[in-house]
């Protein structure tokens, strides 16, 4: 597809990136055939397809208005596009570009610039986000319905494993996930202290895919900044790898070196930081674990495992693993997830739409909740089909957007594996 940028652009990194994206696009439309919004509304400009032309559009000097700004905003940047197109068109690198040139001349209503700094506020702080989610729920006999449905609840603290092991590896300690269900992070540091790993936070810091994505790349990018400063010191130090859980956060990170490549003083320590990110499903794979315990018969008495108790598979059949879209589309280790979980006796139920996305999509699901929720529905249709005991997934968004649409227990696959962990002696 043949682009003429404006002067401005030409000669600038985001300008000859998008030039290069917009060029592989060959307009043949399979990308339509996965894209979770244009299956769910039919419009044209509400796919990929269409989006490339509204960008190539705003990045030629042409007419930009609101309208443009919504079926951009609708995307939920799940990759799905990307797996299906014949060309590699890097379609999430291009809609990074055009979201931002758009926002720079489209002035948000009130209420969205609010809501939106507002989030940012909000998760950009433990203390404050742990500050309001009580506040939320002390008074949630207040709240609306919907809003009661995605209301969150500060998760239990739970202990980890003391670091033991020669071979370390530190975990991102990031927003919002320690806050909600800080159990996601001890389950892993269990299940690698078992391999003869230890695992440690790392400081407490966002990796900056929150701001990066709800219209402040400047400020998403300072994060990340601190983040691979801290962790090259990690890696200097020994640490063998960054390991993170929540593939959300790995698929930002995964992208440091693209996203730090023209910086002279950190491309290649972002390079070294992407290189060293992994999600905790690879990390787990090359580890060896001990045997695990079968999963309990029914009315045997409960693990005495840490943690809350937990309905246990065998009590009602297979368990349904929902792939998040940054594991499987960004980061590539769907089947890594999964082969792992099949290797440790897990009986996994067959699922159809495997590739196809929840909703969740970081804050999408609080900017566009209706949408949101048309796609859920979709997604948990298909991932009950099979009756399963339970719903198990890999990133802390999907997580709770899934459980608040559903009577079944959803909960990180980790934590399922950590709880047949043989029993301390």
């Amino acid at each position: 597809m043949e682009t003429h940028l404006t002067a401005d652009l030409r000669d600038r990194p985001e300008g000859r990136r998008a030039a290069e994206v917009i060029r592989t696009c060959v307009h043949c439309g399979f990308c339509n055939a996965t894209c979770p919004t244009f299956q769910v509304l039919g419009n044209e400009l509400d796919g990929p397809r269409g989006r490339i032309y509204l960008i190539k559009r705003a990045l030629e000097g042409g007419e930009v208005t609101r309208e443009t700004q919504i079926h951009l905003d609708r995307c939920l940047t799940c990759q799905a596009c990307e797996t299906t197109c014949p060309s590699g068109v890097r379609y999430h690198e291009l809609l990074d570009i055009g979201r931002a040139r758009v926002d720079a001349q489209v002035r948000r209503p009130l209420a969205e610039r609010l809501q939106r700094r507002a989030l940012r506020f909000l998760f950009g702080s433990r203390r404050r986000l742990r500050a309001m989610l009580r506040l939320g729920n002390a008074l949630r006999f207040l709240l609306p319905s919907g809003l009661k449905g995605r209301l969150l609840a500060p998760g239990p603290a739970e202990p980890w494993p003391a670091p033991r092991h020669p071979r370390r590896m530190i975990a991102l300690n990031g927003c919002v996930q320690p806050v909600v269900s800080p159990g996601i992070d001890r389950a892993a540091a269990r299940l690698l202290d078992a391999a003869g790993v230890s695992l440690t936070p790392a400081p407490p810091g966002c990796c900056g895919a929150m701001d990066y994505h709800l219209g402040n790349q400047a400020g998403g990018l300072a994060l990340a900044r601190q983040r691979i400063r801290e962790w090259t010191h990690a890696l200097d130090e020994g640490a063998e790898a960054v390991v993170i859980t929540a593939t959300g956060c790995g698929a930002f990170v995964q992208d440091y070196g693209r996203l730090f490549a023209d910086d002279p003083e950190l491309a290649g320590p972002a390079r070294r930081v992407a290189a060293a990110a992994k999600d905790i499903g690879r990390v787990l794979a090359a580890e060896e674990l001990p045997p695990l315990r079968p999963p309990q018969e029914p009315g045997s008495p409960p693990s005495q495992q840490p943690g809350p108790p937990r309905q246990s598979p065998a009590d009602g059949g297979k368990v349904a693993l929902h792939c998040p879209c940054t594991l499987q589309n960004a980061l590539g280790e769907a089947d890594t997830v999964r082969e792992l979980l099949a290797g440790q006796g897990v009986e996994l139920a067959p699922v159809g739409e495997s590739i196809a996305c929840c909703g969740s999509a970081g804050a999408y699901s609080l900017l566009q909740p209706a949408l949101s929720e048309r796609i859920r529905e979709r997604k948990l249709a298909d991932l009950e089909a099979g009756g399963p005991a339970e719903i198990v997934t890999g990133n802390i968004g999907c997580l709770h957007h899934l459980a608040a649409g559903t009577d079944r227990p959803v909960r990180h696959w980790v934590e399922l594996l950590a709880e047949r962990l043989p029993a301390e002696r």
